[in-house]
């Protein structure tokens, strides 16, 4: 696949690539989904730890070793707290940009689990909505789910997936 027949199939400039590949930019999280599906690969396949010293790697994840997906830009940055995506699930930690949201999505066939830890996150699961404030907790099963944050200051929320989604 020739640059150029990339960047026709995510709809982006060879600019924005160029830039992506230098790391003068950081790809949104849909960006990476489209990347991944032409390619075949899982978005994991970006969460690499390959830095990490052997007796570490698969069992600890250093914070300034995560790998960052989207931007705050985009409304939502979220790093793989987990090592790999080998086991039964996945811990992430998502933070959501001030008055950003995503409209209630289709259910996937995960379960979900969740603890705010700073902000407050309005989260739909089917169709009640709740807000979520420093300290809650959330857990829900194949449902839909949409979350928006009104707040001023960032939510921040450590997320776990069952099984790994990414």
């Amino acid at each position: 696949m020739t640059l150029s027949e990339l960047c026709e199939a995510l709809g982006r400039s060879i600019g924005w690539l160029s830039q992506v590949e230098r790391g003068q930019t950081e790809p949104s999280i849909p960006d990476l989904k489209a990347i991944a599906a032409q390619f075949r690969v899982p978005v994991s396949f970006f969460f690499r730890n390959a830095d990490a010293p052997n007796d570490e790697r698969g069992w600890i994840v250093r914070g300034s070793a995560r790998a960052v997906m989207g931007s705050a830009e985009d409304g939502l940055q979220e790093e793989l707290l987990s090592p790999d995506i080998s086991g039964d699930f996945e811990m992430i930690r998502s933070v959501f940009a001030p008055g950003m949201k995503r409209a209630v999505m289709a259910a996937r066939d995960t379960q979900d689990g969740g603890y705010v830890v700073s902000g407050e996150l309005e989260l739909t699961i089917g169709s009640n909505t709740y807000l979520l404030k420093a300290g809650d907790s959330f857990q829900f099963n194949r449902q839909p789910y949409g979350w928006a944050n009104r707040g001023s200051v960032p939510a921040v929320v450590i997320w776990v997936i069952s099984p790994p989604a990414y």
